[in-house]
């Protein structure tokens, strides 16, 4: 199947995948833009593996407060460098995780890592993780967290 100009944009708003890999897993899939979506998250899996164990000095804490102001979380999420601190990718990361911890009140990091993602239950937050590690080439890591209730 052939692949156009417009299936390589589609699927760089999709990934935020840069416009060669988007070339590379539509050839690699035949022009199947599903199928080259799943193998650019797979390879940034990957990218997030070979990264894991560079040092974190960077990051945020990031806070949610539930709509009805007795549900709050803050989560701490460290990264390479200020300058993918300052992403929006980074940002949104921090925002999402700390809406889930408001949500799902893991006990631990470990615990957290293994949960299912509440916005989309098909994904564990270890891979929400990974896939930002593969899209901003940092590791990236959550260092604490807290939920306060009342």
């Amino acid at each position: 199947m052939k692949f156009n100009i417009e299936d390589i944009k589609k699927l760089r708003e999709e990934t935020g995948a840069g416009v060669a890999d988007c070339r590379e897993a539509l050839e690699e899939t035949a022009g199947d833009v599903k199928k080259a979506k799943e193998l650019i998250r797979k390879k940034g899996i990957e990218k997030a593996a070979r990264k894991s164990d560079r040092e974190v000095k960077a990051g945020m804490v990031f806070s949610y407060i539930h709509h009805t102001g007795r549900v709050g979380a803050m989560a701490g999420l460290a990264c390479e460098t200020d300058f993918v601190a300052k992403t929006e990718d980074f940002q949104k990361l921090g925002r999402e995780l700390a809406l889930h911890i408001a949500a799902s009140r893991p006990k631990s990091v470990e615990e957290l890592m293994k949960q299912e993602y509440v916005r989309d239950p098909g994904i564990r937050i270890e891979e929400l993780v990974k896939e930002v590690i593969g899209k901003l080439g940092e590791n990236i890591q959550v260092t604490d967290f807290k939920v306060v209730e009342v």
